[in-house]
């Protein structure tokens, strides 16, 4: 059966603007039936799973960084951080994603900063890295995989800390996957964003969860000296939260003349580009996107449109840094 994140992705469909509203809406109160059928089958495929044999991968450490809010939570870029931390700390560490024919785009992210193993079944992946003698497994995205389940010796959440929790419904009355109680079963949270108070979300999280560690890591743009900050700008994405594009490059003083947003993980055609680089011609600006996207863009429509490399950096970094330690000590 498919889940409605992916039928989401498949169809190309942009997230509904009233999936982030602080408090559902009548559009959110029409859907929620549907919403419980995404409750009854996240339930009953735990039950399913609960005593299917899995392979466990002892002694190798093993840590996912996912999320329970589709999309747009920067979990390709806490992972980046994470394998840096533990290649600092003499792991031999190795990436491992799913491989998702509409992922390209953060599988060359993933492979430009590590070792990636991406197969159709995370399990396979994972057999591979251990193969060659990697010691310490980053799963990107996987918290739902149930031939996973209990694997985990850190399972990682992140939100977008403006976001938060969106309506706070299920898929596809809200933006959830699972339910905001399984915080209870995870070991850290992460809120990443620009500034934003978090307060109201981590009180909320504690309340689910007291023992849970909770970070916040804010994006920062790594090739900002690139850039001729009195030029006009025409930016363009098609990722899970468009909102933290424009605000990161708000924030660092970029005049953007035009935004345009397509789906997560858009396929830009020949006709797109076209359409693109006109428009920015009648702006007199220059063509900026997100790292993600230029990586799905064909060799020839790179020409004139440049890409900023966004880097999160962990406020409370050497927490985390801690963190990772003791569990790989405790397990």
């Amino acid at each position: 059966m498919l889940s409605w994140d992916i039928i989401l992705k498949k169809m190309k469909l942009k997230k509904p603007k009233f999936w982030d509203y602080p408090k559902p809406n009548f559009f959110a109160y029409i859907l929620f039936p549907f919403s419980l059928i995404t409750f009854l089958t996240n339930y009953f495929k735990d039950i399913f799973f609960l005593n299917k044999n899995k392979k466990k991968f002892d002694n190798i450490y093993k840590i996912c960084v996912g999320n329970i809010y589709i999309g747009g939570t920067g979990k390709t870029p806490i992972s980046i951080e994470i394998n840096e931390i533990l290649k600092n700390l003499k792991f031999k560490t190795a990436f491992i994603k799913k491989n998702y024919l509409n992922q390209v785009d953060e599988q060359k992210l993933l492979s430009n900063n590590g070792s990636l193993f991406c197969k159709k079944n995370r399990s396979n992946a994972a057999e591979k890295a251990i193969e060659s003698d990697f010691n310490a497994l980053i799963f990107d995205d996987g918290l739902q995989d149930l031939n996973l389940k209990n694997i985990y010796d850190i399972s990682i959440v992140c939100f977008n800390a403006e976001k938060g929790i969106g309506n706070g419904f299920l898929l596809p009355a809200g933006p959830l996957r699972e339910s905001l109680r399984n915080l209870k079963k995870y070991n850290a949270v992460f809120l990443n964003g620009n500034d934003e108070d978090t307060t109201d979300i981590q009180n909320r999280i504690k309340k689910i969860n007291s023992d849970i560690k909770i970070f916040n890591a804010h994006y920062s743009i790594s090739n900002l000296n690139n850039f001729d900050l009195d030029q006009n700008f025409l930016i363009f994405s098609g990722i899970g939260n468009p909102d933290s594009f424009y605000k990161t490059l708000k924030q660092n003083n970029f005049k953007i003349v035009k935004d345009l947003n397509f789906a997560d993980h858009y396929n830009y055609s020949d006709y797109d580009i076209i359409k693109i680089k006109e428009m920015a011609k009648e702006f007199n600006a220059k063509i900026l996107t997100t790292e993600k996207d230029y990586n799905r863009l064909s060799n020839k429509n790179t020409k004139n449109i440049e890409f900023i490399k966004i880097k999160l950096k962990i406020k409370n970094k050497q927490e985390l840094i801690q963190l990772l330690e003791a569990r790989y000590e405790n397990n």
